[in-house]
């Protein structure tokens, strides 16, 4: 049944993935929140030629930011269709990402302890298994690498702002978009990390003003959007 649902995921994303470089179209909010999202990750990070991995890319927007400041992209996504978006863009932005159609899990396997840094951003709460996607992708870090997650509280106000306000009122999301359900608490987000030789060094909300069409960053707030930074510690630690 999880399967089924994941399938069904890919599949809407699939439907939509002609429009991931429509600033006016479906994915309008990632455009109006991806200067916060940048902005998060590099104030943590020099990512200026740092390996970069991007999991669960779509079509490339945060990629794109990433490689602009001068990161060495790669994306990875199970929608096809929204890595052929992707990867059309680039004639256009000429940024050069390594885009791949492949799962995380597929990916640590193969280049275990190599990136910098690792974002994944807005995607666990449409994964069966969020505890496997952060194990991947701390499998992926190099010692000393920086890993970025952001997901969605599971918190009546995100019922009421993520899926009701967002999806059937201000209609800023499509519908079907977000399944409560699948809303990640921060506490079940830092268990799992805590799992592994990781240093979590901030958790930060982040708020979106539908008037201004722009998000910010608040660490008094995590009760809709929330962002993690952690970093994987080196060899010799002790931590």
């Amino acid at each position: 049944m999880i399967a089924n649902h994941y399938a069904n995921e890919i599949e809407q994303f699939d439907g939509q993935s002609a429009f991931w470089w429509d600033v006016n179209g479906p994915f309008k909010t990632l455009h109006q929140i991806n200067p916060t999202r940048l902005q998060y990750i590099t104030d943590y990070v020099n990512i200026e030629g740092k390996t970069t991995l991007d999991v669960g890319c779509g079509g490339g927007i945060l990629s794109e930011a990433l490689a602009k400041a001068g990161a060495h992209v790669t994306g990875l996504d199970l929608s096809e269709p929204s890595l052929q978006t992707a990867k059309l863009h680039l004639f256009e932005s000429g940024l050069k990402i390594d885009y791949q159609q492949q799962s995380i899990e597929d990916f640590a396997d193969m280049h275990p302890q190599s990136q910098d840094v690792i974002c994944c951003l807005e995607m666990l709460e449409h994964v069966p298994d969020p505890a496997s996607i952060v194990n991947a992708c701390y499998q992926a870090l190099k010692p000393g690498g920086w890993l970025f997650l952001s997901t969605l509280n599971r918190t009546p106000k995100a019922m009421m702002l993520g899926i009701f306000a967002a999806e059937h009122v201000l209609k800023i999301v499509p519908k079907g978009t977000h399944h409560f359900e699948q809303f990640i608490k921060p506490s079940e987000l830092v268990k799992i990390l805590e799992q592994h030789a990781l240093k979590i060094n901030d958790i930060c909300g982040m708020r979106y003003n539908p008037i201004t069409q722009s998000a910010t960053l608040d660490h008094q707030d995590l009760d809709i959007n929330y962002f993690i930074a952690a970093q994987k510690l080196d060899n010799n630690s002790n931590g």
